[in-house]
């Protein structure tokens, strides 16, 4: 849930990247901290387990309006995707108001990829939240893996495993390269800026 810090005239939210262990969510949290690092508030912090990581850090994203006269920070988190750590991403997913699902283009990797999605949705649903209303952006990573002859599926069966009923906005991507990293995350701030803003003029009324 966004916080409104009313003195200094800036709203802060939450955007979490999620998705199975390894599917690179850490990789795109490192390459947008390298790609606007202007626009950072605070150091990247890692919080490191075994296998895997949780990592934070404050983002302000330039040229993308204020909601009611209010600046806009930006929270953004990674949950650490392997099974044995499902208290935690709970725990990193509770007050999201944005997220960023990190799909493995890997065709090994599909099975994973439709729990981890089923994961996402269970956890919301125990926060009270729907899926289907919060604002969620799919990013197809390790798209480059193709050109190394390793088997990618194809995009068209990763909208049909994992988009057919959302319909969210969604982008092939590789957090190695930075290919789409930029774009699905200024995607995903702007839907979570625009529900936002709706919540704020519903509450007003």
């Amino acid at each position: 849930m966004a916080v409104f810090n009313i003195q200094q005239r800036v709203i802060e939210c939450k955007i979490v990247y999620y998705g199975p262990g390894r599917c690179g969510k850490t990789t795109n949290l490192e390459t947008i901290h390298k790609l606007f690092r202007k626009n950072m508030s605070g150091d990247l912090v890692s919080i490191d387990t075994e296998g895997d990581r949780t990592l934070f850090f404050d983002f302000l994203p330039m040229g993308l309006g204020k909601i009611h006269g209010c600046d806009v920070k930006v929270q953004l988190f990674t949950v650490p995707g392997q099974p044995q750590y499902a208290s935690t991403r709970k725990l990193v997913l509770k007050g999201a108001d944005g997220i960023v699902f990190v799909a493995d283009s890997l065709a090994v990797r599909r099975e994973k990829n439709m729990l981890s999605l089923k994961d996402l949705h269970e956890n919301l649903k125990s926060y009270g939240l729907s899926i289907a209303k919060i604002p969620l952006v799919l990013q197809y990573n390790k798209r480059d893996l193709a050109k190394e002859g390793l088997p990618v599926m194809p995009i068209e069966q990763m909208e049909r495993d994992l988009n057919r009923q959302l319909k969210v906005p969604s982008f092939p991507g590789s957090a190695v390269t930075g290919e789409g990293v930029g774009k699905t995350l200024k995607a995903c701030i702007e839907s979570t800026l625009r529900h936002l803003q709706q919540e704020l003029n519903w509450v007003q009324k």
